[in-house]
Order: C-alpha cells, then structure tokens, then sequence
C-alpha cells in the first residue's frame, strides 16, 4: 500500500528533476535555436526601424533649423508621424518582446512550443499592422502625429493598422503569462525567476495599459469611415493617454530589469535585495496607467481637484524610482570597494568604464537624473504651464526614452546579440561600442539639451521651421536649433554604428559561448517573502488604483459629453 502511494511521488520528482535538468541545460549550453531564432527576429526589426527611424529624425531637426525644407510629396508633418511610429512603437516594442522572451527562455529551461508560435503570431500581426499604418502616412492620408488627436482624423485603414500592431502585443502578452504560469505549476513554493518576474511586470502593464486606446483606436475606425459622424474628442485624448504615459514607463521597466538584473552581474557585483527589486516592479504596476493624466492638466473638461488627484498619482512613480537609484549606487559603491576602492570616491575608479555593457546603461541611469526632474516640473501644474506644448516636452522625450532606454537596449545589445547567435564580443567590437556610446551621449546632449533651453524660450514643439514673420523672439531661437541640427548629426552616425555593431555581432562575429547575465542577490531568493510573487493581489490593486483615477473623469466625460466632431483634415 505505501509503495502505491509513494508512486505518483516518485513520478512528480522525476518530473521536477527533469524540469530541473532542462533548465540547468538551457543556461550552460544556451538557447535553444528555435528560441534564438524568434529573439533575433524581434532584434532585427527593432535596429532596422532604429535606422529608418533615425535618418527621419536627421530630416526633422535639420528642417526645423532652417538648413533644409521637406519637399510637398514628403512633408515634414508626415516624417514627423513616420519617425514616432518608428521609435515609439516598433523599435520599443519589438526590443522589448525579443528581450524578454530571450529571457524567458534563458530562465525558464525555454519558451513552450505553443508559446514561441503565439510570439510568432504577434510577430507578424504587428508587422502587417505597421504595413497598414505606413501606407497612409506615406501617402498623406494619416498625418495625424504619433498621438492621432482627434478631430484630425487619418484614413481607417491607419487606425486598423495600429489595432493590429496592439492585438499583437497583446498576443505576445498572452504567450509570456501561459510560460510564466506553465514553470509556477510545475515549480510550486518557489519564487518566480527574477528577469521572468520583470517580464510578467511589463506584459501586465502592455496588456491593461492599452485597453484604453484599442477602445479609442476602435472607435476612430468607425468614425473616420463614416459609420459614426462624431467623436467624443476629450474622451479620445484621456482614453489615448492612459496608455501614452504607461508606455513609457514600460520601457523604463524594461531598462530598469537590466540595471537591477544585468548590470550587477557585469561588474561582478550582485543585487542589493531581491525582495526590494520585486516590490519596485509591483510599485511600478500598480501606480502606473493613472500617471497619463498629468499630459492633459491644461485640458478643460476636468476640475481642479481631479487635476490635483493626478498630480499625486503622478507623483508617486517616482518612489520606485527613488528606490532604484538607491539600489544601483548602493551596488556600484559595495563593487567598487570590494575590488579595492578607498576614499570616498575610489570605488567609481574600480567599475569597468571601457566595457560598452556598463557604460552605456550606466550613463543612462545618470540621463534619468534630470530627465526624472524634468518630469516632475511637467506633472506641476504652475510649471507645466510655462513648458507645455513648447520644445522642453520634446527634450524631456529625448532624455527619457532616446538616452535612459535607448542606451540602456544598446549596451544589452552587446552581450544579448552574441549570446542569440553563439558569438562573442571581441575587444574591437567593445571599442566600437564605447565609441558609439560616447557619440550617441553627445549628440543627445546637444539636442536634448537644446530643446529644453529653446523650450523655455517658447519654442513650440511641433511645428516646421517658421519666423513668424521674422518676429524677434522666433528669430531668437535659431541659434539653439542649429545645436538642435548639430545633435541630430552625432546622432545619426550613432545610430550607423550602433546598426552594423548589431548586424556584425549577429552574423560575423567569432563564434563561441556568451554568457546570459544574470546577478545573483546578497540575500538568497528564499528569503523573500511569498507575497511578493503574488501577482494575483497586484493586479487587483492596480485595477483598483485605475479605478480611482477614471471612474469618475470618464463617467463625467461620457455622461456630460461636451459636443462631438466630425472628422476634420488640417493638412
């Protein structure tokens, strides 16, 4: 009898060491092909968007210094729409995705079968989507801007294209939650993986973050087709920005894995706290998708005192943040000492400066300082008054997605790449990689810098180049567009540099094995309370915190809808 029911024992630890084996099996040898295949996929997409995307950019800030003028059948409003496309969701999202299932599948013995098809799906559904989005931009039927305001309105087939790239995602959202939950069923009692745990965290976000613009998106099909007459043109916009602000804290999330997870492990350090990584990421969730509101505090439509509700919630991102910047710093200086460093600044000599992993992520990290500031200036009602619609917004973008994220994708590009295509990262090529960072660093600088100076003297943010007249004040601006121009330039040949080091690391780098980095925590996993996987409670308290900040504004906006619009065409 107790050898019967020690049976179906005996075969579930089989089962686990099994599972186990495979797991230890995918980190020493590597990803699988099929795996590395689809990462690589995503990976390519991204970079060629990078570069389609970077040379519009060139165009824009060459335009707007007055040096060049887009021609009628290519305007400039419509390279301006291209370029956000471009950066903001295909070089992000398709970045976002290979990574991610790269690590899912490092950390998890693998991607599932039916899950690496389902990545495929999105894959594609995304590809075709953008197809159908360019094509009216192109043809200057969708020259409506990354944030597609209504009452301008694009052709459906615009609209039906981004739906398309969403459903996409979603896809691919759907995919990472059925491995995540696949490995927590076959692994019960333990901690979710720390990079899956981060996966899980930007997936949530993708997923929820964006219901609230399918549903716009859904709407503005109908609307620009003629089956609906009008739209609801303040509910379009809050419903456009609940997902607008969380997308860019899903590339910060995304980022900040690598800083929490990656960069430790890089300089031969380990995590601060496991538990403090798991509850900034929850943090980061939950307070997230309210956060969009603070793009609309000069909207009318809304009082005072929810206004003043945003504010806060707003506000309350950056206590992760906060938290994260102690975290890394803590690390570097523990790192730096442990290797030898004395005095109060001679651990910063003993981190690896010449090795493009670090330093690029590291610079990133020292960009969010004032890009953090910056943002908080914007979430305050007095002074938002004074920068928004003007330029600084636009520099503020710059230092928050095209350095802290965008430089943190680059130096994760110089191990992840080769570790997908079973090559190294020679010493030249890391030569390479600093080189670039160092332009890209510049270059950002310049631009970035010159259109928060150029912001404050009023410049708006999405106009071409004009002197009003050459009225005094316009005229006054030129100067900082030239730097603007000059910015743009360095920027370019980074992003030259940054595409071939990829290709190169991809397909002519010298084979051999590179490591997945992943950094151990000072304190083992186990001691990180249960709760902090328990992803159940943070999503219902996330759904709760959604909840407080649009329930009212969007029953108020549906109830008292102001008058509707009918599509309207500027261009």
């Amino acid at each position: 009898m107790e050898t019967v029911m020690n049976q179906p024992n005996m075969k579930q630890q089989k089962q686990e060491t099994k599972r186990t084996l495979k797991e230890k099996a995918t980190q020493a040898l590597g990803i699988s092909e099929a795996d590395a295949k689809l990462s690589k996929s995503y990976m390519s997409v991204a970079f060629l968007a990078l570069l389609i995307g970077g040379f519009l950019g060139l165009l824009q800030g060459l335009e707007r210094a007055g040096l060049v003028q887009m021609p009628s059948w290519f305007t400039y409003y419509q390279v301006l729409t291209a370029h956000g496309l471009l950066l903001v969701l295909v070089l992000t999202a398709f970045f976002a995705i290979g990574y991610f299932y790269a690590g899912l599948s490092h950390t998890l013995g693998g991607v599932l079968p039916h899950v690496r098809t389902m990545a495929w799906i999105g894959f594609w559904m995304k590809i075709v989507g953008f197809v159908f989005a360019v094509i009216p931009v192109l043809m200057n039927d969708a020259t409506v801007m990354f944030t597609f305001y209504p009452p301008m309105a694009a052709s459906p087939l615009f609209y039906i294209g981004l739906a398309l790239i969403v459903i996409g995602v979603w896809i691919c959202a759907f995919g990472a939650f059925i491995n995540v939950a696949t490995w927590r069923k076959q692994n019960p009692g333990k901690h979710i993986p720390i990079l899956a745990f981060f996966a899980t965290g930007v997936f949530v976000l993708l997923f929820f973050g964006s219901i609230g613009v399918t549903i716009e998106v859904i709407m503005l099909i109908f609307w620009s087709a003629g089956v609906m007459e009008t739209i609801n043109v303040m509910l379009s916009r809050t419903l456009f920005w609940s997902f607008g602000h969380t997308l860019v804290n899903i590339w910060y999330l995304t980022a900040v894995s690598a800083w929490y997870v990656i960069v430790p492990k890089i300089i031969g350090g380990k995590r601060f706290s496991d538990t403090l990584t798991r509850v900034v990421v929850a943090m980061l969730v939950i307070t997230n998708i309210p956060g969009g509101f603070h793009h609309q505090i000069v909207d009318p439509a809304m009082g005072p005192a929810l206004k003043y509700m945003h504010v806060f919630m707003s506000l309350s991102i950056a206590f992760p943040s906060l938290m994260t910047a102690f975290a890394m710093f803590y690390v570097f200086e523990r790192t730096g000492r442990a290797k030898g460093g004395k005095g109060l600044f001679g651990w910063l000599k003993k981190l690896p400066w010449k090795d493009v992993r670090f330093l690029a992520p590291f610079i990133a990290m020292v960009a969010f300082i004032p890009a953090g500031a910056g943002g908080i200036a914007q979430t305050t009602n007095q002074l938002n008054q004074v920068v928004h619609n003007t330029m600084w917004v636009v520099g503020h973008f710059h230092l928050t997605v095209g350095t802290s994220v965008i430089l943190t994708f680059f130096g994760i590009s110089y191990w992840l790449i080769p570790y997908l295509s079973k090559r190294v990262l020679t010493p030249a090529m890391n030569k390479v990689g600093v080189i670039q960072t160092i332009i890209w660093t510049v270059g950002m600088f310049f631009m970035a810098g010159s259109m928060h100076y150029v912001g404050l003297l009023g410049s708006p943010r999405r106009t071409s180049y004009t002197t009003y007249g050459d009225h005094a004040v316009a005229l006054g601006w030129d100067p900082y567009m030239i730097l603007l121009a000059i910015g743009g330039t360095l920027l370019i040949i980074g992003v030259l540099i940054q595409v071939y080091a990829v290709f190169h690391l991809m397909f002519f780098a010298p084979k051999g094995q590179t490591e997945f980095p992943i950094a151990e925590s000072e304190e083992p996993q186990e001691q990180s309370p249960l709760w902090t996987d328990r992803w159940g409670v943070i999503i219902a308290l996330m759904i709760l915190v959604i909840a407080i900040g649009y329930v009212v504004p969007l029953t108020d906006l549906i109830v008292n809808a102001p008058p509707g619009s009918p599509p309207i065409r500027t261009w």
